[in-house]
C-alpha cells in the first residue's frame, strides 16, 4: 500500500507527526506539502492527494488542515474519493470498515499529534468489511455519477 499526504498550514504539525510514523513503519509515501507554516490554500493540497488516490489503485490518503472539514470537502469533489473527517478511534476504524473511505482528514486545531498518529495507524490498518456495506458504497458512487435512483 502507498500513502499520499497533504496539508495546509493548520495541519502541518500533525501531518509531520504522521510522516514520522510512516517512516518508522516502512510505509511508502509521498508528501505533497505544504512544508511551512506560511498560509496556503487547502484545496490545492486536497486536489493533489485526491487525484493521486483516484489514479493509483492501492493508495490511501491523509489530509490535514485546521479542522479537517474544508480539506475533506475539497477532496470529496474528486470523483472516486471518499474522504472522511475523523476525530476519534471509532471514526477512523469505521470509515474504512463500513464506508471504504480512501482518505482520512484530520484537524491540527482539533486533535494533537499523538492522536493524529493513532488515527492514521487505525485507518491504514483497517480493511473494508464488504458484505452489506458494498451496496451502500455503490449507492454513494451512483449519487456521484448521477445515476442514483430511489
Amino acid at each position: 500500500m502507498k500513502v499520499v499526504l497533504g496539508c495546509d498550514h493548520g495541519g502541518l504539525n500533525i501531518k509531520n507527526a504522521v510522516i514520522e510514523y510512516l517512516k518508522d513503519n516502512n510505509f511508502e509515501f509521498i508528501d505533497f506539502g505544504c512544508y511551512t507554516e506560511d498560509s496556503v490554500d487547502y484545496p490545492e493540497y486536497a486536489y493533489k492527494v485526491a487525484t493521486a488516490v483516484r489514479d493509483n489503485g492501492d493508495t490511501l490518503g491523509i489530509l490535514c488542515c485546521g479542522t479537517g472539514i474544508g480539506i475533506s470537502m475539497a477532496a470529496n469533489k474528486v470523483k472516486g474519493v471518499r474522504a472522511a473527517v475523523c476525530t476519534n478511534d471509532f471514526m477512523a476504524e469505521m470509515t474504512r470498515r463500513h464506508n471504504n473511505s480512501n482518505i482520512i482528514c484530520m484537524g491540527g486545531r482539533i486533535i494533537d499529534e499523538a492522536t493524529a498518529v493513532k488515527l492514521a495507524d487505525i485507518f491504514l490498518n483497517t480493511e473494508f468489511e464488504g458484505d452489506r456495506h458494498i451496496r451502500r458504497v455503490d449507492m454513494i458512487t451512483a449519487i456521484e455519477e448521477g445515476t442514483f435512483k430511489l
